[in-house]
């Protein structure tokens, strides 16, 4: 990964765009309530059960800009969590929810369309596959004031788009705005793209084999301390974009080595074996065309100007801490058993 002068570069009018070939269209969804399990414990990759928050509802103290790593939580969905409870009699029963989930992109504009924050806007920053939510950002004042059930409706304007001018990368779940102001630069064939991370392949866990991209995220597996710290993936962030090498995801994630995807951080961390912070893809194709540039704020809250971030600081995964407790206290149990 190079790196650019000023992190982000200006913002203009982004990579031409086959805007005129596509269709926008209204999609909705309510607020989900949070889905507890008969067993309320997840056991962690390091053999602990624990009882935490996860996924669902409205997560009033965690949005874009904030860290995700070592939060008391498991797949923790910043801002609001949306589904379509939907039913149809053509088709799939749950097909109002896959259309919501494939027709959301990144940066779409979204509205209250009940409840008290009537008419309020916010923005799509990302899905969640496996329990299919389409996640959106609101200022903190409407957070506190949204309830469960809210109807939220979202202007989809992204699914089909191309880059005509980059034919051999492909585009999922971005919305033509989110290229405009992100900084995308071509240069000599390239599309140089400002990324916070870089994210060795091999890492990705949760959601490989699945189909699509468009539908939901996958993981970035945090377990192993070395890799963790080498990368600095302990200082992700909600709505980090981030660079994934030797990565194909235009027809589902799986290993191809030459090709880079860059996406961006929808939910947190987990504890949970194959688990981690959650990547949607945004951009993928062969490396030669696809070029990540290092970018400090290459961040959903600095490229929307929801916020202002500081330097990103690095946090210990909760189940790397009951391992540096375990290390700690491995002395004091042998001393005892040898008395």
């Amino acid at each position: 990964m190079s790196t650019s002068t000023n992190g982000l570069h200006p913002m203009g009018h982004g990579p031409r765009m086959n805007l005129g070939d596509l269709a926008i269209v209204a999609v909705a969804g309510q607020i989900a309530h949070p889905i507890g399990q008969a067993n309320p414990y997840r056991i962690g990759n390091d053999g602990v059960p624990r009882i935490l928050p996860g996924t669902g509802g409205i997560v009033l103290n965690h949005r874009i800009g904030d860290r995700c790593v070592g939060l008391a939580g498991d797949h923790i969905e910043p801002g609001v969590a949306l589904h379509n409870n939907g039913r149809e009699v053509v088709g799939p029963r749950d097909g109002p929810n896959n259309a919501l989930l494939a027709y959301a992109c990144i940066g779409n504009r979204a509205r209250v369309i009940s409840g008290p924050c009537l008419g309020s806007v916010g923005r799509v920053t990302g899905k969640h596959g496996g329990i299919n939510h389409v996640l959106v950002d609101f200022a903190p004042g409407i957070l506190r004031r949204l309830c469960i059930g809210d109807r939220i409706q979202i202007v989809s304007h992204g699914l089909g788009l191309a880059l005509p001018d980059h034919p051999d990368i492909t585009v999922l779940n971005a919305s033509p705005g989110l290229l405009q102001r992100w900084g995308l630069h071509a240069h000599g064939g390239q599309l140089q793209v400002p990324v916070t991370h870089l994210v060795p392949g091999a890492l990705m866990g949760s959601g490989l084999g699945k189909n699509t991209g468009c539908r939901g995220d996958y993981d970035i597996q945090l377990s192993d301390p070395g890799t963790r710290q080498r990368y600095r993936l302990d200082s992700l962030r909600f709505g980090d974009l981030v660079a994934v090498v030797d990565v194909d995801m235009a027809f589902g994630g799986h290993y191809r080595r030459g090709h880079v995807t860059v996406g961006v951080i929808v939910h947190g961390d987990s504890t949970v074996a194959g688990h981690g912070p959650g990547l949607a893809p945004l951009l993928t194709g062969p490396a030669r065309v696809l070029r990540p540039v290092h970018g400090a704020q290459a961040n959903l809250a600095e490229v929307y100007g929801l916020r202002h971030l500081g330097p990103a600081r690095r946090y210990l995964p909760i189940h790397g801490r009951a391992r540096t407790q375990q290390r700690m206290a491995a002395p004091v149990r042998s001393r005892v058993g040898a008395k």
